[in-house]
Formats: C-alpha cells, sequence, structure tokens
C-alpha cells in the first residue's frame, strides 16, 4: 500500500485532482468529509462538541450549526484547540479504519486541506501538491465559488503560503493549465504511483 498525501491551496483544485485519481482507482480517505461523520447527529463526537460548546451549536434539526460554532472557535485559538482535540483524533481514528480496508496494493489518496499548516507531511509515504498561481486561485473563488475578491483573499492568507506547500511536495501537479493537460499530468502522476505502490509490495 502507498499512503499519498493529496494538499493544495484553495482554489488550486485539489477536488478535481481526487476525483481524476479515484477514477483510475485510488482509494479516497477525505478529511473533511470524514470531520463531517464524526460530528453527525448522534454520534459521541456531536456530543463531545455539545458538552465543550453548548446547546447553542446546534442547529434546530438537531445537527452541528457549522456556521455558528466557527463564529466561536475562529475568532479564539482556545476554543479552536479544544474543537480540534475532539474532532481530530476521531477523523485520525476513521482514516485509519478505512484505510486498513484497503487492498495491500492500494494507493490511498489522503486528501488533506491543511497538511503543510499542521506539519502532517510525514505521516504519508509521499506528497502531492496541487499548485495554482495566486491569480489563478483568487480567479476561480471569485467567479467559480462566488466569493467577494475580500473574502477570497483572506481564506487565502489564512492557509500556509505556496512557498510552504512545495516545500513539502514530493509531486507537484501543476493546475494553472486547461483540463485536458491536467488530466495527462494527473495520468502520469498515477502511473508513477502504482509502480510504487506495487515496489512497496514486492
Amino acid at each position: 500500500m502507498l499512503k499519498v498525501g493529496l494538499t493544495g491551496g484553495i482554489g488550486a483544485g485539489k477536488s478535481e485532482v481526487s476525483r481524476l485519481l479515484v477514477r483510475l482507482g485510488a482509494v479516497l480517505i477525505d478529511a473533511d468529509l470524514i470531520a463531517r461523520e464524526v460530528v453527525a447527529p448522534g454520534t459521541p463526537g456531536l456530543a463531545a462538541v455539545v458538552d465543550a460548546f453548548g446547546q447553542d451549536v446546534l442547529a434546530p434539526d438537531g445537527g452541528l450549526d457549522r456556521p455558528k460554532l466557527g463564529s466561536i472557535v475562529f475568532a479564539d485559538p482556545e476554543k479552536l484547540a479544544v474543537l480540534n482535540s475532539i474532532v481530530h483524533p476521531l477523523v485520525g481514528a476513521r482514516s485509519r479504519e478505512l484505510e486498513s480496508a484497503a487492498a495491500e496494493d492500494a494507493v490511498v489518496i489522503h486528501d488533506v486541506p491543511l497538511l503543510a499548516e499542521n506539519a502532517l507531511g510525514p505521516l504519508y509515504d509521499l506528497v502531492v501538491v496541487v499548485d495554482a498561481s495566486p491569480e489563478t486561485q483568487l480567479d476561480r473563488l471569485v467567479r467559480l465559488r462566488g466569493m467577494t475578491e475580500a473574502d477570497a483573499r483572506a481564506r487565502m492568507a489564512a492557509q500556509a503560503t505556496r512557498e510552504k506547500r512545495l516545500g513539502i511536495a514530493d509531486v507537484v501537479i501543476d493546475n494553472d493549465v486547461p483540463l485536458e493537460e491536467l488530466e495527462a499530468r494527473v495520468r502520469e502522476v498515477w502511473a508513477d504511483l502504482v509502480r510504487r505502490a506495487y515496489a512497496r509490495k514486492e
């Protein structure tokens, strides 16, 4: 099995790359998706969040009111640390569970938005960074996601710098290109990942 950490700045196109890799045969473990699952209604994770932050963080349907919780934790580093101490171990445990269910020659892609920020590179056999220029990121966030330019710039500034991400990359996928070129590059990277996975199995 080859464990790959996949990351990229907001608007760089990481989701598109992970979608292409899954189509080629990768096993995807999406940290954001799991982070939602572990605090779904009825889970011990949600109960722990309510214990820490009170009933106010619940939406009328009994689920987590994410905007409300976000407004509490992102303004207060200590509260954010409390939330992370609840959610991160649960995400880690679920990720390991999914990974252990994969075949021994599988290429397992861990989609981790904050891989560079949290210095998680050493957890993986290989780190793949999807890279795009800040101009491209900004254009996509405004044009495709409907953000204001100020909001898009703030979200980009809150992440690791492009240099920091590229500094931890074993493989870089340039996404300042048309989709056909991106697809060709992803196929190249996939062939390399498969070779590495088989080599580890030998």
